[in-house]
């Protein structure tokens, strides 16, 4: 599992709320990262279980074409606005993709899950009890000001995030390491706690990105969690070349980036120009698409992708619709319940309301069908949670104790409601919502609204932001028409993606769609940072505040597995668990990625499972772009 960090190096523009998902399955066997006879493991690079698919010589990566040209620009859409080009700021709206100008020290790839190899970092070595980690620095690894990055560098970046990181972030990693050191210029060392798991620590002080220590100290107003359009210098391939506020950012490719030859690089970074252009919502930028204001568009709008694509331009052959297969496990997006309210303390409450939701209606009538019904956090994997636990999964299960409820334990693993996709208002659930209201203390009174005892209505606002696609939109409305129906309290409110953003990150909601959750085929840190606990009352990846002692329990048992087999276990208890505690009401998703783009971008015949990758390995073909402007088809 990819640790939960301040942001991502690379973020789809169709996913930024997504910035810290969490990759998928774990790719087995080659190489092992062998320990010496003093204990000591060294190694150009990192994994938990010490397999690496890559050996220390590896030329490239293997999903990638590594003659790929460079050159030409990828133009891309973003909805709503930003007022920020500080990417880790806890207030205000970053600007898209400010993170590819930072580099880590490690990296994962995209063809495995939980296997990392150096960028800043030349080697690593560690102890067998991971007590430690040291951190070989290149040296020839060079900000964009021509300054060397040191371990001074790394360690002043590390204490960064701790002070004036999202809180989420910074006691996770505060808690996990004690010491954080550089030995020389170009070696740093991390202590960490003997109290914690010996999960995701490598990884994640390893890939924090590293920023110029005196960049930062040369002003005092240089902050990590404040706003700003001023950034900070980076090591990374590209660097910001203009912007214009809420219309428009470009970056541009570093012919002095210092790791282009990279093993990790090569076939990488092809692009000239990676510029983003903004529209108010979706509509606009689907037109915008249409006339050519940008290149390349992952959609995520099953209404669109069925009905929309018939313009001259494609008909024409001058854009290419593209479905490719996503091997990842999809988003457990979906409404998800303010579990800091009062109202949905009852679960019995929440599968009342969950009841309302006609996933088959919304699917047949404005996603064209495409949708597919999820269940499960790790739908469609190995690791998803079928029937009554058995075998490996029980017995971990059982060696919890107490803290597991006996029906978690011989129940089949919970799924959702089917509707009648004929109707939005299925009246058979809306009866059986009804009658589970009725018997947790709510039945209709005054107004013909459900109250409690004391006269309080049953309250559901969901605030939504206006950038979003009109079938997400249609889709959380008409849910507050059929809550409405039954007695609820029920609203749906469309507000600015500013003043969304803002009331996300202070859980002003009763309920509202997110897809803020990430699926995992890994345990680590970040397992907690979302669904423990410990930093529930404010994480910004637990949009439902969840904390469950039944969750902890299984999060920190999965820790402690030691070989595949018993992670699995574990993992898959984590899926029943998660669905038993019914914080999200599932909805559908799609198990293709939907690209559209101007026919002259190609991509590696042997895509990783795990990434699209149009922004990080995709090239243009330079015969295709002049055909295409030849034509007058490109702006």
């Amino acid at each position: 599992m990819k640790p939960l960090l301040p942001a991502m190096r690379f973020t789809g523009i169709h996913s930024w709320t997504a910035a810290l998902g969490i990759s998928a399955a774990v790719v087995f066997g080659g190489i092992q990262a062998s320990a010496s006879e003093d204990g000591i493991t060294r190694s150009h690079g990192y994994s938990y279980f010490g397999n690496l698919d890559y050996p220390a010589d590896y030329p490239h990566l293997n999903y990638v074409n590594p003659d790929a040209p460079k050159g030409g620009e990828l133009s891309l859409a973003g909805s709503g606005t930003f007022d920020s080009l500080n990417p880790y700021s806890r207030k205000g709206r970053a600007g898209a993709l400010t993170t590819i100008q930072y580099d880590p020290l490690i990296e994962s790839t995209s063809d495995s899950v939980g296997q990392y190899y150096g960028v800043v970092a030349e080697s690593m070595e560690y102890d067998e009890g991971r007590n430690y980690v040291i951190f070989h620095l290149r040296p020839e690894a060079m900000f964009w000001d021509e300054t060397p990055v040191t371990a001074e560098d790394v360690v002043y970046s590390h204490r960064l995030f701790i002070k004036q990181g999202l809180p989420s972030y910074a006691q996770a990693v505060g808690r996990m390491v004690t010491g954080a050191e550089a030995l020389d210029d170009h070696t740093v060392k991390f202590t960490f706690s003997p109290d914690v798991t010996r999960r995701g620590l490598i990884e994640t002080v390893g890939s924090t990105p590293v920023f110029s220590k005196a960049w930062f100290e040369a002003d005092e107003n240089r902050r990590l969690d404040e706003p700003r359009l001023e950034v900070a210098v980076g090591s990374g391939p590209y660097k910001l070349d203009s912007y214009d506020i809420n219309r428009r950012i470009v970056y541009k490719r570093r012919d002095d980036y210092w790791g282009k030859d990279l093993p990790i690089n090569v076939g990488r970074n092809n692009y000239d120009i990676i510029r983003i252009e903004y529209f108010a919502d979706q509509t606009a930028a689907f037109e915008g698409f249409k006339a050519g204001e940008y290149t390349m568009r992952v959609e995520s709008d099953p209404k669109q992708w069925a009905s929309s694509y018939d313009f001259p331009k494609l008909d024409e052959g001058y854009v290419v619709q593209d479905e490719i297969v996503d091997g990842s496990p999809p988003t457990p997006s979906g409404f998800v319940f303010n579990l800091g309210k009062p109202q949905f303390a009852d679960k019995n409450v929440r599968k009342a309301l969950a009841l309302a939701f006609n996933f088959e209606w919304a699917n047949e009538s404005l996603m064209f069908g495409l949708n597919k019904p999820r269940n499960s956090f790790v739908q469609g994997t190995h690791l998803e949670a079928t029937g009554a636990p058995e075998g490996a999964e029980l017995a971990f299960l059982e060696t919890l104790g107490d803290v597991v409820p006996a029906e978690v334990l011989s129940e089949p693993a919970l799924v959702v409601h089917e509707s009648n996709p004929a109707r939005l208002n299925d009246r058979r659930n809306l009866r059986k919502a009804s009658k589970l209201l009725d018997e947790a203390g709510w039945p209709v009174g005054e107004g013909n609204l459900r109250r409690n005892s004391e006269g309080q209505t049953l309250k559901v606002n969901i605030p939504y932001a206006s950038s979003i696609p009109t079938s997400t939109s249609t889709m959380i409305e008409t849910y507050v028409q059929n809550l409405q129906s039954i007695g609820v309290d029920a609203s749906a409110e469309k507000v600015d993606p500013s003043q969304f953003t803002l009331r996300r990150r202070e859980r002003d909601y009763d309920m509202v769609y997110s897809n803020r959750y990430g699926s995992f085929l890994s345990t680590g840190g970040g397992l907690s940072q979302m669904y423990g606990s410990e930093e529930a009352a404010f994480s910004l990846f637990n949009p439902a505040g969840l904390a469950s002692p039944l969750v902890d329990a299984v999060i920190e048992a999965s820790f402690d597995t030691t070989n595949q087999a018993e992670q699995d276990a574990a993992l898959m208890a984590l899926d029943r668990v998660l669905r038993y505690e019914f914080f999200v009401i599932p909805d559908g998703y799609v198990a293709d990625y939907w690209t559209a783009y101007y026919d002259m971008y190609e991509y590696p015949e042997n895509l990783p499972p795990f990434s699209l990758g149009y922004l990080d390995f995709w090239w243009i073909n330079p015969e295709k772009e002049a055909d295409l402007k030849a034509k007058g088809a490109l702006r």
